[in-house]
């Protein structure tokens, strides 16, 4: 008996799977979990969502984030590659989660948090992927306007209020029509996007200045990792939260290691190219760089001849737009799981809405985007490290499937909540926040608060070089990491026991 108590009558319907034929156009699946019939993915699949939500040219704007915070080229070289392998890895490692238990990545979380005790690092998922999936809309926008200007054309309200209506729409709409469309979907925006892109790069290359590149001064070893925690923070770790997401179809028989492999690869390999190749237009022109943090993609433009806009403009949008697809999709199954009882196309919409009304707000009345960005990057940054730190560990820990229906019944093997679990989240979020500064102090006020452990720990305070390195983040990954994987050890040997 897999079993230890009787479900209670409304979680039977949630285990109950629901039909997910390949014939249907709206994919009807929630967070049940998918019927065997219906498990026939492959992990080289995995490769296209994560190689098309990451080819976007936006990748290419990092090269000046990255920069910004005073490292050389070869620095700033060294920590994207390193920054965006490990995190897209770890997205790898979240992925066997869903082959194992064929259910979205805010449901198997429930096995290392409790079935009620998920809910809190649920909302923080919600937030993460709301707020990614917003800002990829805003950058669609801003871009449609810059360029929009750069043709002769009216790039002003008008403009911008029918490129919100038209990205949103393109958004919702693949999220509300569901897995198989959007996997259909990203095969075909790889390629499109993939081919603009390799030609963007072959334009772009000529205005490096190669001398100006190399003068670029090296940073400190605070500077670098401050460095790398935003790579892994803007990369892999944006996604992790939903990373199972789009392995819950994976066969049971798949490889482990493919997973992983397949993630990594899909996710990372686009953006180590387009990282670099942004480092390079970064370090050869100041005025670049610095246009790059108002308006990334309208920026990345201004080096393009006309003639090529209008091209570059559409693959951007649909870039960007895969990206958002993938957060949409995500964010619904997260509402779901946090116990809105609707269906999943409807939590799509409701997300859709949200994110048509904060890009409304960011494009027409926020003054500044990329401030209150990286600083709601790394506020959230830290109690998601947390989260998935702890994830990890419990699927590293285990050797047998998940007890399926036990995920939605509180009675069950994982319980209700997890204490351990649910204070080591809290905990080490309260020990990151205070080795973590907001970058943006005037631009993102609501969050001064943090950095309150640099002091103290004799770091050299608010103004000192640690200050933004954003030790807080992979304290609270690393931490509870070593938690979950020792600590939870005879927890989790207890459950699989029972099965």
């Amino acid at each position: 008996m897999r079993r230890s108590h009787p479900p209670a009558p409304q979680e039977v319907a949630l285990s109950s799977p629901a039909p997910t034929s390949r014939s249907r156009l709206i994919e009807t699946a929630g967070i049940e979990i998918i019927p065997e019939s219906a498990r026939t993915a492959t992990p080289r699949q995995l490769f296209w969502p994560w190689f098309a939500a990451n080819v976007s040219v936006f990748g290419m704007s990092y090269g000046a984030f990255v920069l910004g915070f005073g490292i050389s080229f070869w620095q700033a070289t060294v920590v994207s590659i390193v920054g965006i392998v490990i995190s897209f890895a770890l997205c790898g490692l979240v992925a066997i989660a869903g082959k194992r238990g064929s259910a979205p990545t805010m449901v198997l979380s429930r096995a290392a948090f409790g079935v009620e005790g998920n809910k809190v690092p649920g909302v923080v998922s919600w937030l993460v992927s709301i707020g990614w999936e917003t800002s990829l809309a805003i950058t669609a926008v801003l871009a449609t306007s810059t360029i929009f200007e750069r043709l002769g054309l009216d790039g002003g309200t008008g403009t911008k209020l029918v490129a919100t209506i038209v990205v949103a729409a393109l958004i919702v709409g693949a999220s509300v029509l569901g897995y198989h469309t959007i996997m259909k979907l990203q095969s075909w925006l790889t390629w499109i996007t993939g081919a603009i892109t390799v030609l963007y790069l072959f334009m772009a290359l000529p205005h490096v200045d190669f001398s100006a590149v190399g003068a670029v001064p090296n940073g400190s070893a605070a500077h670098m990792i401050g460095a790398l925690v935003m790579v892994m923070t803007g990369f892999g770790l944006g996604w992790i939260n939903i990373a199972a997401d789009w392995s819950r179809y994976q066969h049971r028989n798949a490889s482990d290691a493919s997973i992983v492999a397949w993630n990594t690869i899909g996710g990372a390999a686009a953006p180590i190219i387009l990282v670099i190749v942004g480092l390079l237009l970064a370090a050869s022109d100041a005025d670049f760089a610095a246009n790059v943090g108002g308006d990334p993609v309208g920026a990345l433009a201004s080096i393009l001849p006309t003639g090529i806009l209008i091209p570059f403009l559409i693959t951007a949008i649909l870039a960007l737009v895969s990206g958002a697809v993938l957060g949409i999709y995500s964010s619904g199954l997260t509402l779901l799981s946090l116990g809105i009882k609707v269906p999943r196309p409807a939590a799509a919409g409701i997300d859709g809405l949200i994110l048509t009304v904060g890009t409304l707000f960011v494009v027409f009345v926020a003054q500044d985007f990329i401030g209150p960005f990286q600083s709601f990057l790394i506020t959230l940054g830290v109690p998601l490290a947390s989260w998935a730190g702890l994830l990890i560990a419990d699927v590293l820990r285990r050797r047998k499937p998940y007890a399926e229906e036990e995920l939605f019944d509180k009675r069950g093997r994982y319980g209700s909540w997890d204490a351990v679990s649910i204070v080591t989240l809290i905990v080490t979020s309260v020990i990151g926040w205070g080795l973590v500064v907001n970058t943006f102090a005037e631009a993102a006020a609501w969050n001064n608060w943090q950095g309150y452990l640099l002091g103290p720990l004799g770091l050299g305070g608010r103004e000192g070089d640690w200050a933004y390195a954003n030790l807080g983040v992979l304290l609270a990954l690393v931490l509870s990491f070593l938690v979950g994987y020792f600590v939870r050890a005879p927890k989790i040997a207890a459950q699989e026991a029972k099965g």
